[in-house]
């Protein structure tokens, strides 16, 4: 509408009267207080949704909680019964290791002395002690002597290659024991074993150790064809 210079336009006013403002002024209250509720349920909602999420956390970890001790329990007991195994078998090897060592001793002088051996002495827990503190040094399962000869045998429920590992260099020590307090002898060493792995028979051979191995209710002296005995 385009205004004529030097005039207002006029108010349109007609109809309105005091009912219809009040009226619209009544409607529009109503509308922002229905907002207004409709603004308070849904913030109470989500009031509640974020509170029952943080209930489910909280029970979600305290389920891992109880999980996780039970998890510990389990791992405890089982060690604890893993040890316990360990501490059994190790007494049942500990047993099997005497039965061996009952095997092998009692006929173990004459299978030596019927190859040209003439041992006349056999001790059992043979210890090795140092010439001039005497402390022990190191032990040996069964030891046969003569005048010209020793042979330190060592006793295991099942021989591993382990074993005579550990056995050459028992006798390496053996060796600078007797040096030390002035004894000439030779020295051999054997391994005796109620379970020998065929392995284990062939790694001994080249290894210059006599091997006895349970044959039936005593020990056999197994000498391979082309045994060449170590000396130290």
């Amino acid at each position: 509408m385009l205004l004529k210079e030097g005039k207002m336009p006029e108010l349109q006013t007609e109809g309105l009267t005091f009912e219809k403002v009040w009226a619209s002024i009544q409607e529009t209250s109503r509308e922002m207080k229905e907002n207004d509720r409709e603004l308070t349920e849904k913030l109470k909602q989500m009031s509640e949704e974020i509170t029952r999420q943080n209930r489910e956390t909280a029970e979600r970890q305290r389920e891992t909680a109880e999980q996780q001790k039970d998890t510990d329990r389990l791992v405890k007991e089982t060690a604890r019964q893993m040890k316990e195994t360990d501490r059994q078998l190790g007494k049942l090897g500990n047993r099997f290791g005497e039965l061996a060592e009952h095997l092998v001793a009692p006929g173990i002088v004459d299978k030596f002395n019927a190859i040209g051996f003439h041992f006349s002495e056999i001790s059992k827990e043979h210890v090795f002690r140092e010439p001039q503190t005497r402390r022990p040094l190191a032990e040996v399962d069964i030891f046969l002597e003569n005048g010209d000869i020793v042979i330190a045998v060592e006793v295991k429920s099942k021989l591993g290659t382990q074993d005579v590992d550990e056995h050459l260099s028992r006798m390496e020590m053996l060796r600078g024991i007797a040096d030390r307090r002035g004894d000439r002898r030779k020295y051999r060493g054997a391994i005796a074993g109620a379970i020998v792995p065929e392995a284990t028979r062939s790694y001994a051979a080249k290894a210059g150790l006599y091997l006895l191995q349970q044959s039936g209710d005593t020990m056999k002296l197994d000498i391979p064809e082309g045994f060449v005995p170590r000396e130290w």
